[in-house]
């Protein structure tokens, strides 16, 4: 039954389950000498064990100094990263900036089209009342000039669309 109760404290061992108890058990079986021939070789293993425990080592063990350059560059690390962090937030509210001006810049010019238009209209306005006073032969040029007036209005209306839709997207 002991051979048994042993094989099993042994089994447990290899597994690294056993207590101090339960190793102390194993270490006196095997080193008593009273050994089942086919455990022999965890005899050996054991009284390894107990000859090294005995064994200390005599020499000074010297630790280098901590070199204080490591914690240098781990605060040039960190350091340099919150650099990063601070030019990646300016260099994205300047791009912003540039962006807002651009947009000023189209939206600004699209009204110029419509002012130069709408001046445009004017002239054609009065040219057609200069025509009118000239005769019945002015009708004609009349007619022309409505025409390009028309052409003018709806000019205007595509530019006031584009302007009206230029100004949405910027408000948003």
């Amino acid at each position: 039954m002991e051979l048994a109760n042993i094989e099993k404290l042994l089994d447990k061992y290899l597994d690294a389950e056993t207590t101090l108890q339960e190793e102390n058990i194993l270490r006196n079986y095997f080193t008593t000498g009273n050994v089942a021939p086919h455990l022999q070789e965890y005899g050996m293993m054991f009284g390894y064990f107990k000859q090294n425990k005995s064994e200390t080592y005599t020499k000074t063990i010297q630790l280098k100094p901590e070199n204080t350059r490591k914690k240098n560059w781990k605060w040039l690390t960190v350091a340099a990263s919150v650099a990063l962090l601070i030019s990646v937030f300016i260099g994205r509210q300047e791009y912003n900036k540039y962006q807002q001006r651009k947009q000023f810049a189209q939206i600004k010019e699209a009204l110029e089209q419509v002012s130069f238009n709408l001046n445009k209209g004017n002239d054609v306005l009065y040219a057609v009342s200069d025509n009118l006073n000239k005769g019945n032969d002015a009708l004609y040029a009349v007619s022309n000039n409505l025409n390009k007036g028309n052409d003018a209005v709806t000019k205007l209306r595509i530019y006031e669309e584009t302007a009206n839709t230029v100004i949405k997207k910027v408000n948003y």
